[in-house]
């Protein structure tokens, strides 16, 4: 029996608090006036006044703690107390901003090095919290919508690589390609794991293509013959030879990181979505995938 190898408890509590600081940075106000020169050269109409490292900042507290946008306007001018020459913003910019919000993803992400194994699945999360709600006050059922969010997450770092936003009845795996494709700009992937429902002869194929190396696992009672993917008949083989001998090979059970970030996500950022125009939901998510990869980042940097 292996070892059990004792948590270093010291490390893990200093990396939770230094993810304290991340909120309360205030290094934009040095950056202020050039990067808002950088934001407004050859922009035409009205010149953006706010730049956007702040509203990037204020993501933070509205989704951290779900803070509406009237009290966010009185978080700024609370820390305009400590910073005088900080300008606050109405809640209406702030909203109008934090709804226009594009974060350049990568500089969320620390550096990943080569070969990066990375973990894929998908999850779902409430369009709205208002059911449970009106279940138990009017004894009514409901139609419980949901978005499917669908990740791809480095197992070493458990950073979020890309991420989809779909409604509900997006399968699986439609997705999977756009989602490598999307991964593979950011980090040079080796192997990509995921379950049953990525199984498909496309995907074995398209992996290969890119000299990416399949940790998917086949369906169960799923032909081992190629019919047109060699890469899927080679693993279906494996798999039915010797099932646990193939997950040790491909360290299958690293995907239970993708899982935890899920789990994350929720814990940290709520199991619902406050928007309510689809694209501001996707667009909510990518901010909240934004800051969990800032925190992890911080976190690792101790």
């Amino acid at each position: 029996m292996p070892k059990k190898v004792k948590r270093d408890w010291k490390t893990y509590n200093d990396r939770l608090v230094k993810r304290g600081e991340l909120l309360l940075d205030l290094d934009f106000v040095e950056n202020w006036e050039k990067e808002l020169e950088e934001m407004n050269r050859g922009k035409r109409g009205k010149p953006y006044a706010y730049p956007e490292s702040l509203i990037e900042f204020l993501a933070f507290p509205r989704y951290f703690f779900r803070l509406p946008f009237r009290q966010e306007e009185g978080f700024v001018e609370a820390l305009r107390k400590f910073v005088p020459e900080l300008e606050v913003p109405d809640y209406s910019t702030i909203c109008r901003r934090i709804n226009s919000l594009q974060p350049k993803f990568e500089r969320s992400l620390q550096d990943l090095g080569d070969d990066v194994v990375v973990a894929i699945d998908a999850s779902g999360i409430k369009v709205t919290n208002r059911g449970d709600w009106i279940r138990e006050q009017w004894n009514q059922k409901p139609r419980r919508g949901y978005l499917k969010i669908h990740l791809v997450v480095d197992t070493k770092t458990k950073q979020i690589l890309a991420m989809e936003v779909t409604d509900e009845r997006t399968g699986d795996i439609k997705m999977f390609k756009p989602l490598v494709e999307r991964a593979s700009g950011r980090a040079r992937i080796k192997l990509v794991l995921a379950d049953s429902a990525y199984d498909s002869r496309d995907n074995f194929n398209f992996l290969e293509a890119r000299g990416i190396e399949p940790g998917i696992k086949i369906k169960r009672g799923a032909s081992g013959k190629a019919r047109g993917s060699l890469a899927r008949r080679r693993a279906a083989r494996e798999l039915l030879q010797d099932e646990e001998g193939w997950k040790r090979k491909v360290g299958y059970g690293r995907r239970w990181v993708v899982e935890g970030t899920f789990s994350n996500l929720k814990r940290f950022f709520g199991e619902f979505v406050m928007a309510q125009k689809f694209e501001n939901m996707a667009r909510e998510m990518m901010l909240k995938a934004f800051c969990y990869n800032l925190l992890i980042k911080l976190s690792a940097s101790t």
